[in-house]
């Protein structure tokens, strides 16, 4: 019986996802593709999932996009199918973008073209130390199609940007996290603990505050000033009536830790 492309394990208030195709540097073929925008649906509606997490199997995180398949498609002329396979990516990686909850990227090895996309579609970044991360699709005369090329220059200084996509080198995770783009890195050892105590420090918070939080802040990225200053005066009018924040207002006035429940 072959083993899940995507292995789904929901512990500490988390949805942990590990792309398994450690054999193909967890390369990023159709069928894993699929699967992620398929799990990350269903996860989205499930109260008991309070951050999502994305890691590797084996010694990368992900490689990107598979190239045989490229060489299948684009190779052969047959561009319909490819574009049909660059839809199913950009689908996949809003998905994880528009996440209700907060997102980590949980970089274990190399990341690269495809594996740079998931990346940069997560919230937060913590990094081994020994991790390589770049954009890679110039070395190979390609260029990006899952939002690369876009994403990138949202989240760190244009040129700095350009660098990473023109000459499709990778940088060590510490570079990164001076321009940006990693939130934390820690010796390699460290990663997994790291990441379930920053789970632990997210998932104590009200899920509904920072679902509104996190789309004020996505929305709000993409609007003039005012306008989106505007945004948080109306989520007030409706997370104001929430019970979470009747909670947290009660905590506050008891001197206890609040529980929410996320409505």
């Amino acid at each position: 019986m072959e083993e899940a492309v995507i292995k789904t394990e929901i512990r500490d208030n988390a949805a942990w996802l590990t792309i398994n195709r450690p054999h193909a540097m967890n390369a990023l073929s159709r069928e894993t593709v699929i699967e992620i925008d398929r799990i990350v649906s269903e996860l989205a509606d499930r109260d008991d999932v309070r951050a999502l997490v994305f890691r590797g199997a084996g010694k990368a995180f992900c490689a990107g996009g598979d190239l045989k398949y490229f060489k299948e498609t684009v190779g052969s002329g047959d561009m319909n199918k490819f574009r049909n396979y660059l839809n199913l990516c950009q689908d996949m990686y809003r998905r994880v973008e528009t996440f209700p909850r907060p997102t980590i990227a949980m970089v274990n090895g190399v990341a690269v073209a495809g594996g740079l996309e998931l990346i940069l579609s997560c919230d937060m970044v913590v990094a081994a130390r020994s991790a390589k991360i770049g954009d890679g699709h110039a070395n190979f005369g390609i260029i990006p199609g899952g939002g690369g090329a876009i994403r990138l220059p949202r989240k760190m200084p244009m040129a700095l940007a350009k660098r990473l996509l023109f000459t499709g080198n990778l940088f060590s995770a510490d570079e990164l996290a001076r321009w940006g783009l990693v939130n934390e890195v820690v010796p390699d050892e460290q990663l997994e603990d790291t990441v379930r105590a920053l789970v632990g420090q997210v998932a104590k918070n009200s899920p509904l505050g920072l679902r509104v939080i996190k789309q004020l802040v996505n929305d709000g990225f993409e609007q003039p000033l005012d306008t989106a200053l505007r945004l948080e005066v109306v989520a007030w009018e409706s997370y104001g009536r929430s019970e979470d924040i009747r909670e947290g207002l009660q905590a506050f006035d008891e001197k206890r830790k609040p529980v929410f429940k996320g409505r």
